[in-house]
């Protein structure tokens, strides 16, 4: 007799009755979950898509600390937004261009990254006058709404006047294509805008904070209960397992979403096909990051201590 699973969501029964490596498998693969501070993030960077265009445009300003889910909020937009080809016009649309900021924030390998985000290859023989030239002119011609530049932190690996020079370059931009701009990064990123009043004046924020032990923790945990293919109800929205995932992660989104994946494919290795508080404090679990392994290491030292 098959067995239904009752305890999970039922899109993710069928998972549950896989054999145990592809659990394991279908556990480690990227996927979108829906979470409040990320649905709010979209919705904000939806409201700029459709913003008219005017002489000075709005632009946003997305930080928060690494592991937060900030790159995964601007492709996820991306995909919603994902380039079209008019067959019958011959044109392109691309709503949407995410940037990869290079590792040194100069002008010429600004606009490289931005044309390979356009899906041109081959510009090696261009000058950076004809690599910016070329930019601005596939940015109009593919009817870019939105420009994101994803890890914008980097610029302060430059020096004060390359820094200079890319703040400069990011207000020509809006001003010039009057579309607005999304920058994505660490709290660094909203230092590096501060440096510049004028750009400052056209930034919102909007900050991804870390998790705490409120209703939102409790039904994101109460949410793993019900997709993890285990075949065993979990014990995880309860105050004991939220101490304990916030103690190891620190609130990251990245680190909880590690932790969890983690335990569960422990559950199944041992058969436990569950997960409680008792799985996060097994001396076996492998931690998956050097952070958390810090933080388990330490507790476990105070409990030697006091025993």
């Amino acid at each position: 007799m098959t067995a239904i699973y009752e305890h999970l969501f039922p899109m993710y029964r069928e998972q549950a009755g896989l054999p145990d490596q592809d659990r394991i498998d279908w556990l480690r693969r990227d996927r979108w979950i829906s979470l409040p501070q990320a649905d709010a993030a979209l919705e904000r960077l939806e409201d700029l898509l459709t913003y008219p265009q005017r002489g000075r445009m709005p632009c946003l300003l997305l930080f928060g600390s690494t592991g937060m889910g900030k790159s995964e909020i601007v492709n996820r937009f991306a995909e919603m937004h994902s380039p079209a080809y008019d067959v019958s016009s011959g044109i392109a649309a691309m709503p949407v261009v995410v940037v990869q900021m290079p590792p040194e924030p100069s002008d010429e390998e600004f606009y490289i990254e931005l044309l390979r985000a356009m899906n041109y290859a081959d510009l090696g023989h261009f000058t950076a006058r004809g690599l910016r030239a070329l930019a601005h002119r596939c940015l109009a011609e593919f009817g870019v709404k939105i420009l994101i530049l994803d890890e914008i932190d980097k610029m302060l690996a430059g020096t004060p006047r390359q820094q200079r020079v890319f703040l400069n370059t990011v207000r020509f931009l809006t001003n010039d294509l009057r579309i607005p701009i999304v920058c994505a990064g660490t709290e660094d990123a909203r230092i590096a805008v501060l440096t510049d009043p004028n750009l400052a004046d056209r930034f919102g924020a909007f900050e991804l904070v870390p998790w705490r032990n409120d209703h939102a923790l409790r039904q994101l945990m109460a949410s793993f209960s019900g997709l993890l293919p285990l075949q065993r109800p979990s014990v995880l929205d309860v105050q004991d397992v939220r101490q304990r995932v916030l103690a190891l992660t620190g609130g990251i989104t990245g680190r909880i979403f590690r932790l969890v994946e983690a335990a569960a494919i422990a559950a199944i290795r041992n058969g436990r096909e569950m997960i409680d508080a008792s799985s996060l404090d097994d001396d076996d679990l492998l931690l998956p990051l050097l952070s958390m392994q810090v933080v388990a290491g330490n507790r476990r030292a105070v409990y030697r201590r006091r025993a």
